[in-house]
């Protein structure tokens, strides 16, 4: 009778340990209608960001092509470098469940930046530097 009550002692104390680990394993592990979303979905307001500005300046190359003020190669160059920032940004949105940390996000607006700067300087349409008081005014960049 002993070894009986022992026996049910145990196995209670192995039923009380285990049924909670038990339940937070099935609820870590199922993923239902309400949970967060896909992790390579690329949400957030710096993706947002990054991409309409991304979008804003292949629509000035886009723009300046059609206009006849950029020539054809430069602005498959700068289209092309247009496309690689927004790759890397996808890239390490998808790798960080569809957020890019700010670091990075400074490093790729900076870089679209310097893409849009050399739009407006192949233009022409760059802000001037000078008073012109020297024999002119010089474009910034």
């Amino acid at each position: 009778m002993r070894t009986s009550a022992s026996l049910k002692t145990a196995t209670l104390a192995a039923i009380v340990i285990v049924a909670p680990l038990a339940g937070a394993y099935a609820a870590g592990h199922h993923k239902g209608a309400l949970d967060a979303t896909d992790p390579t979905d690329l949400t957030g307001p710096r993706v947002e960001a990054l991409i309409e500005q991304a979008q804003g300046v292949r629509q000035g190359i886009v723009d300046a092509r059609q206009a006849n003020n950029i020539t054809p190669a430069v602005a498959q160059r700068l289209e092309m470098r247009t496309n690689q920032i927004s790759q890397a940004a996808e890239k390490i949105a998808a790798s960080d469940h569809g957020r890019i940390p700010a670091a990075q996000y400074h490093d790729l607006m900076r870089h679209l930046d310097r893409v849009d700067q050399r739009l407006r300087i192949d233009t022409g349409s760059s802000f001037m530097m000078g008073d012109g008081s020297d024999g002119g005014n010089y474009p910034n960049g």
